[in-house]
Parts: C-alpha cells; sequence; structure tokens
C-alpha cells in the first residue's frame, strides 16, 4: 500500500514554535497588565482628586457657614482675628431656628506649620452656650484650645475640633468702607482688646466687618495646590444707592 506523506501538521509543533508562542504570550500579558495598572492608578488618581476637592469644599462651606450665622453678643467681638488665632461667635444650628439651644464660640487657626512645611487647617467650636458666665469661658477655652494644640473641652465634653485640610499659610482681611484693610489695622478695633479679652466700662465691641476675605496657600507638590481666595460678604449689607 503506498504511504501517505507525513505534513507538519500531523506532525505537531517543534519545541522552538511552542516557546515562540510562550513568549508572544507573555509579552503580551505584560502589555495587557501594563495597561490594566495604569488605568487603576488613573483611577486611583482622580479618587484621590475627587476626595481633596471634596474636602476642601467642606472646609470653605463651613467656613461660610459660620460667618454666615455670625451674632453679635454684645459681650466679646463677634470676629476677632489676632494673626494667628481667629474667634467668632454664631448660632447654634444643631435644631430649628425657633428651637436653638443657645450659641457657640468657633475658632479657626492653623496648626504643626514649619517652614517648608505645610500644616492643618483646624476648627474647634464650643458646647452650646446660654449664659453669659458660660459665653466668657468659652471664650478664654478658645485662646487656651489655640496655645495647647489641643481641644481642652468643657466640664461635659462638648467642645470639639477637627483638622480640615493641608495648609502653608492663610490671611484675613476685612472689608470696611470701600477698601480691604488687615484686621489688626482696621477701623474700629480696640488693639487691646484683642489681647486682652477686657473692655471698658460702656465700651462696646466693634461692629463686624461689611466683607472678609479669605487667602489659603495650598502646599504645592500636592494635587491641589497653590494661592485660594474666597470673599464673604455680610448677608445683612444692603446695597449701596
Amino acid at each position: 500500500m503506498p504511504t501517505r506523506p507525513t505534513t507538519k501538521a500531523a506532525l505537531g509543533f517543534t519545541l522552538i514554535e511552542l516557546l515562540v508562542a510562550l513568549v508572544l504570550m507573555s509579552l503580551l500579558a505584560l502589555l495587557s497588565w501594563r495597561s490594566i495598572d495604569g488605568m487603576v492608578r488613573s483611577q486611583q488618581q482622580t479618587e484621590q482628586h475627587a476626595n481633596d476637592l471634596l474636602r476642601l469644599q467642606a472646609a470653605l462651606g463651613q467656613w461660610a457657614a459660620d460667618l454666615d450665622a455670625l451674632i453679635e453678643t454684645g459681650e466679646v467681638q463677634a470676629l476677632d482675628f489676632d494673626g494667628q488665632l481667629l474667634r467668632l461667635t454664631r448660632r447654634d444650628s444643631s435644631e430649628s431656628a425657633l428651637h436653638s439651644p443657645g450659641l457657640r464660640v468657633v475658632a479657626w487657626r492653623q496648626r504643626g506649620a514649619r517652614a517648608g512645611h505645610a500644616g492643618q487647617w483646624v476648627r474647634w467650636q464650643s458646647e452650646p452656650i446660654r449664659q453669659r458666665e458660660q459665653l466668657a469661658h468659652a471664650w478664654q477655652r478658645a485662646a487656651h484650645w489655640s496655645q495647647a494644640g489641643a481641644a481642652v473641652p468643657a466640664p461635659s465634653g462638648g467642645d470639639s475640633s477637627v483638622a480640615l485640610i493641608g495648609l502653608l499659610q492663610w490671611q484675613l482681611f476685612y472689608h470696611r468702607g470701600d477698601s480691604w484693610t488687615h484686621p489688626l489695622s482696621a477701623v474700629g478695633l480696640d488693639p487691646g482688646t484683642a489681647a486682652t479679652d477686657v473692655r471698658r466700662p460702656g465700651q462696646r465691641p466693634a461692629a463686624p466687618p461689611d466683607g472678609v476675605r479669605l487667602l489659603l496657600e495650598l502646599p504645592a507638590g500636592q494635587r491641589l495646590s497653590g494661592s485660594l481666595v474666597r470673599d464673604w460678604v455680610r448677608p445683612t449689607l444692603g446695597a449701596a444707592p
């Protein structure tokens, strides 16, 4: 009987061909892995950027909410800035306006900043205040918190503080009349009031400014960096005639 010709398909692949196929498959797998890894990293960076942006928006939203709820008590400055610590008195928004438990003292400052290193922008608030003595004590606790580097709780443990965003530095300017001025040189402020918290008999705290300009310097090398300016205008300020 005549023999059938032997074909390459019948003999199968040679060892070299198998090795070449394995190398090609390995290269394809490596390229696919790098592509997937790049997509995952890009997604993680996008999510981190979104989280940082949300934190910044939340911090600025809280800043605006504190200023919007500013209230004058006639006992202390409604808004007092000594160059490092900002203290203010605001309505407590934990309940409805008809059943508000009182007001709160709120403080803002930067912590942990060193030469060439960023710190944290931190917010402190007191427990709800309903009496004049509580207001004076909360005002002093805010100053102690600023100096001690940690929250000093009230006997009931109602004070709290939270770090918001990384920050290189921050500045404030007040708008009074037709110009922006530094709070320490603003017209109508008593230089001794901010330092001692003591008012002369019959002396009333200065009225809050018409506007507040906030300048934030965000650390370089992060997803959100550079200078940021946020202006606030007193909601009750009437339009110029």
